[in-house]
């Protein structure tokens, strides 16, 4: 993203430069697939505030736990139900929610592999099928794309078959366990397969399966700086954060 798209958007949603005594670390708490996003911004944020951000991430149940386990945040990044959560719970400031982007869930084999065919539910039903291994977030870590995948696997009638070859990534990348060759065929977020080298995307699942994953930030109700916690959140949610999102694989939230 070049500077200056960055700047003027920054412009747009009045963010402004901190002076050195005003600036601030923002605490962000990040769901893995969004983290890459902050990441990217990161830089230019910083050099145009002042302010600096410590990121961190998990899926978005280890961040509720931790959350309200007591852990202190600025910024937190999750679904937007988990906001509400929060909200609810008293951890997140109430009317702060505000949604950033969306993700697809996406199908990926090693790089050189042959691509399985995954155009229809019966062609992506029948490459898992096919694959000797499958690779996806465990649903137990509290990953959204896990979960959501669990369920399909119930819905097609393959879930007994997968469950003998499915290899359960905790958290991170599924991509490594591709690249490692633990995996044949891995299924995630397509935001979490296109930055792994050594990974070929095949496509995303067929529409009528498809699942998006909609992420929200959230201040702390107890945020250290409220100001510069709003800062970044204009800035994530502006318009200059739009071709960052399409280069990793991730839209602006459905109209």
């Amino acid at each position: 993203m070049r500077a200056s798209i960055f700047v003027a958007g920054m412009m747009a949603f009045g963010v402004v430069s901190a002076s050195p005594a005003d600036a601030a670390e923002i605490k962000v708490l990040s769901a893995g697939a969004y983290k890459s996003i902050v990441v990217a911004v990161q830089p230019e944020f910083e050099k145009q505030t002042g302010h600096t951000l410590a990121i961190d991430n998990d899926t978005v149940g280890g961040l509720a736990k931790r959350i309200e386990d007591g852990e202190a945040f600025d910024v937190v990044i999750v679904s937007p139900g988990a906001v509400d959560e929060l909200i609810k719970k008293g951890k997140a400031a109430s009317g702060t929610r505000q949604t950033l982007a969306r993700v697809g869930i996406g199908v990926m084999v090693k790089a050189g592999a042959a691509k399985p065919d995954i155009a229809t539910v019966d062609a992506f039903r029948k490459a898992v099928l096919d694959a000797k291994t499958v690779a996806y977030i465990d649903p137990a870590s509290g990953g959204s794309s896990g979960i959501y995948l669990a369920s399909l696997f119930e819905k097609l009638g393959i879930a007994n078959a997968v469950k003998p070859k499915a290899k359960l990534k905790q958290g991170g990348y599924v991509a490594d366990l591709i690249v490692s060759g633990e995996a044949e065929l891995g299924i995630h977020q397509i935001s979490e397969i296109l930055p792994v080298k050594g990974v070929t995307l095949v496509g995303p699942l067929p529409a009528e399966i498809q699942n998006y994953t909609t992420y929200a930030a959230g201040l702390s109700a107890s945020a250290r700086d409220v100001a510069a916690a709003k800062a970044l959140v204009q800035a994530l949610a502006g318009p200059m954060a739009t071709p960052v999102l399409k280069a990793k694989g991730m839209e602006g939230p459905a109209s």
